[in-house]
C-alpha cells in the first residue's frame, strides 16, 4: 500500500484545440474574417517555401499578374540570348534601330515559347536554332505547369458561406441563447452540414492569465441540406460556460467564438471546411434574426442572400 501511494498520479491535461493556452497581452483575434489563423510565421527559409501551394492559394489577381510577369521575363531572357549571339541569325527580325530590332526578337521569342511559329521570323544557324529548340522545350514545360495550376484552382472545392456580421444573444425558450446565421452564397448543393462552436476566453490560472477553451453545446449541430439559411443556436442554460455572464464579462475575458463548419459538396464530390470567428465586441444583446425568405404566389421560395445578418431588437428576460 505504501509503495502504491508513492506512485505519482498523472495530471489530466486541460482541453486545448491547438491554439495554445499561453497568454501574453491582448490578442486581436485568433481567427481572421477570411478564415485564416492570426499567426505570422517568422524564421522560415527558402526551403520551407512551396511555390505550388502559394500559386494555388493566392488570389486570382495576383496569380494572373505573376503568370503575365513570368511570361514577359522568360521572353526577355531568351530575347537577350538571341541578341547576345547576334541578331543577324534571326531572319525577318531586321529593323532600322536597335530598339526595334530587340522588340522583333522579343516577339520571335514569344512565337517560339508558345510554339505558334507564324513563319515571318525564323532562326538561322546552329546557335540560333539551338536556343530556339531550348526555348520551345521550356515553353512546353511552363505551359504544362500553368495548365495544371489553372485546373487545380478551378477544380478545388471551396466554401462560400455567408455569415451574419454579428452574433446575437436572443431569447430561447425559458432562457437565452447565443446565435449566428449562415447561408450558402453559391448555387451548389451542400449536404450533411455540421457546425461546432468553440469558446475561447482568458481566465486567471495561479495568478497568471491563461486561455481557456470550451466546446459549446448546440441545439442542432447538423442539418442535412442548406437551400435556405441556418441559425446555429447555443442555449445559455445552467450547463453553459456563458451562464450568468454579462456583456462586461464577455469583454473582460476577451471572448472569441470560433465557428468550424464541415459539409459535403455535391458538385465536387468532396468534403469542404470553413472557419469564422466572432469577438465579444461583435455580439449584440437583445436581438433576433428576421426572416429572409418568402413564398411567391407560384409556390416558389425566394431567398434574399444579402439579408443574412438582418436583425430586429427584442427584450431579453
Amino acid at each position: 500500500m505504501r509503495q502504491e501511494s508513492m506512485i505519482p498520479k498523472m495530471v489530466q491535461p486541460t482541453f486545448d484545440p491547438g491554439l495554445t493556452q499561453q497568454y501574453a497581452g491582448v490578442l486581436k483575434r485568433m481567427v481572421n474574417k477570411d478564415g485564416r489563423f492570426n499567426v505570422r510565421r517568422v524564421g522560415s527559409t527558402w526551403r520551407d517555401a512551396h511555390l505550388y501551394l502559394f500559386l494555388i492559394n493566392t488570389s486570382w489577381t495576383r496569380f494572373l499578374l505573376l503568370i503575365g510577369v513570368g511570361f514577359a521575363l522568360v521572353n526577355t531572357l531568351f530575347a537577350c540570348l538571341y541578341a547576345a549571339f547576334g541578331l543577324v541569325h534571326i531572319r525577318g527580325a531586321e529593323a532600322t534601330t536597335p530598339v526595334q530590332h530587340f522588340i522583333n526578337v522579343f516577339f520571335f521569342s514569344a512565337h517560339t515559347l508558345t510554339t505558334v511559329g507564324y513563319g515571318n521570323m525564323w532562326p538561322e544557324g546552329v546557335v540560333a536554332n539551338s536556343i530556339a529548340a531550348l526555348e520551345a522545350l521550356v515553353g512546353l514545360m511552363l505551359f504544362a505547369i500553368a495548365t495544371g495550376l489553372l485546373f487545380g484552382r478551378f477544380s478545388r472545392p471551396s466554401a462560400r458561406f455567408g455569415f451574419s456580421p454579428t452574433m446575437i444573444v436572443a431569447p430561447y425558450q425559458e432562457t437565452t441563447s447565443l446565435q449566428f446565421r449562415l447561408v450558402n452564397r453559391r448555387p451548389n448543393n451542400l449536404l450533411n452540414l455540421q457546425a461546432r462552436m468553440l469558446l475561447m476566453s482568458v481566465d486567471l490560472c495561479e495568478g497568471k492569465p491563461s486561455r481557456k477553451y470550451d466546446l459549446l453545446t448546440l441545439e442542432r449541430a447538423q442539418v442535412y441540406f442548406l437551400p435556405l439559411t441556418w441559425t446555429v443556436v447555443h442555449p445559455i442554460d445552467d450547463k453553459s460556460p456563458l451562464f450568468g455572464l454579462s456583456a462586461k464579462d464577455y469583454e473582460r475575458s476577451q471572448m472569441e467564438v470560433i465557428v468550424i463548419l464541415e459539409a459535403y459538396d455535391e458538385s465536387f464530390g468532396q468534403t469542404i471546411y470553413s472557419r469564422y470567428s466572432y469577438r465579444y465586441d461583435e455580439i449584440i444583446w437583445g436581438a433576433r434574426f428576421t426572416q429572409v425568405f418568402e413564398v411567391e404566389e407560384s409556390g416558389d421560395l425566394v431567398l434574399e442572400v444579402g439579408r443574412v445578418g438582418e436583425l430586429e431588437r427584442v427584450v431579453l428576460k
